[in-house]
């Protein structure tokens, strides 16, 4: 790989994951207007996250196998391309059908650059380096995601929500044209496409505690934060009364906030070390919705507090997040692309049910919702402590 691909090749890796990234934040601001507009429910508008969540489930469990036969390259410009036309069918969608075909379609694009991102990170750096780019380029597109709820209340104002959808696939647009001209081809060496070898492949993953677990927690955490993604708007527009401009700056604050700390969770790692890391911040995450679920409970109005408890909670997770995920591919490193499949498919699926069983069960108040979130972080803090005591820290990466 020369040194022009090198420099050009972070660019693009974080260039894919842009609209995956600001497709939920920039969209959710609108979800009141989408409800008027077709004449529909809550429930049924938060579908539109489920159902992508759906899409990007199924097409995971292949894109990882398939770039490690037929090379990443080729199977990123077929994901970029459903990702766009998926894109494209939201923006003129006539009906809420249609819009949820559309999103379906999206997610099968959108687990392309997920899942092969990761494994191109993997190709190229290991250990500290991975760690260190990881929490960069969260920082990057967190940063992107905090802007991405003021800009979408903006366009809602300005154009209504079919806007948001415009941005998303005019970016997916570039995205697409920059896999076809720029993007290198990372794995040196293909394996030879066999459905016996995938079989055997997920088999080992699945049957595997350590890897289950390691993958399941921080899906699981960011599950938790994107079911009240979803039920923001109306919690904040709705219960609240706030205008479409100040729920955006609320969102604009929980996200911003975890965009910080993800630049310097490197440091963090090297100075307090990544296991004290990793268990603190599972610990700070359900104490965060724990408190959340007390303020749900007895000042129910408080809109600051909730922000500032869903804020230590993106905190934890932003620390938290790149520490386990390299570990994560390494236990199987001779299948990084099979591996990083299944993390990625699992933490749509985590999302997609996580997110429809909280907005079944939104009731306008955000206890109910805390409630959903604490069982989900307490069950990730008993898991972490075992792959802790397993060892996955320990391993060499």
């Amino acid at each position: 790989m020369n040194n022009a691909i090198e420099k050009i090749l972070p660019f693009l890796l974080i260039l894919f994951l842009v609209p995956c990234c600001i497709e939920i934040d920039i969209s959710v601001p609108s979800f009141p207007e989408m409800v008027r507009y077709f004449g529909t429910t809550e429930a049924v508008i938060q579908l539109t996250v489920a159902y992508n969540f759906l899409g990007f489930f199924i097409a995971a469990f292949f894109y990882g196998p398939l770039s490690d036969s037929y090379g990443r390259r080729k199977v990123m410009i077929i994901g970029n391309t459903l990702l766009t036309l998926g894109a494209m069918g939201c923006v003129y969608a006539p009906s809420i059908p249609f819009l949820l075909v559309s999103r379906f379609i999206q997610g099968l694009g959108a687990a392309t650059p997920a899942v092969l991102v990761s494994a191109m990170v993997a190709d190229i750096y290991q250990g500290q380096k991975a760690t260190k780019f990881i929490g960069l380029m969260n920082a990057i597109l967190t940063t992107l995601m905090a802007i991405a709820p003021v800009i979408g209340s903006f366009i809602t104002k300005a154009v209504g929500w079919r806007g948001n959808y415009a941005i998303v696939a005019f970016i997916c647009l570039i995205s697409w044209v920059m896999s076809l001209i720029s993007l290198p081809e990372t794995k040196k060496e293909f394996d030879v496409f066999d459905t016996r070898k995938m079989t055997r492949d997920y088999k080992k993953l699945f049957r595997s505690p350590l890897f289950l677990s390691a993958s399941f927690v921080p899906s699981a955490m960011y599950g938790a934060y994107l079911a009240f993604i979803a039920c923001a708007p109306f919690l904040y527009m709705e219960t609240f009364g706030m205008s479409i401009t100040e729920y955006a700056l609320h969102q604009a604050v929980i996200v911003g906030t975890f965009s910080v700390v993800s630049f310097f969770v490197n440091r963090l790692s090297q100075l307090f070390g990544n296991k004290p890391c990793v268990i603190y911040s599972s610990i700070f995450y359900v104490l965060s919705m724990a408190g959340l679920a007390l303020v749900g409970f007895f000042i129910p109005r408080s809109p600051y507090w909730i922000t500032l408890l869903v804020t230590i909670g993106g905190v934890a997770e932003a620390i938290y997040y790149p520490i386990i995920f390299g570990p994560s591919l390494e236990i199987f490193p001779e299948i990084k692309g099979t591996a990083s499949s299944v993390i990625m498919s699992m933490r749509a699926l985590i999302i997609a049910i996580t997110v429809a069983i909280a907005g079944y069960l939104y009731d306008g108040e955000v206890f109910t919702l805390a409630l959903v979130m604490l069982t989900i972080t307490t069950i990730c803090l008993g898991l972490t402590l075992y792959f802790l005591r397993a060892g996955l820290l320990k391993k060499p990466v």
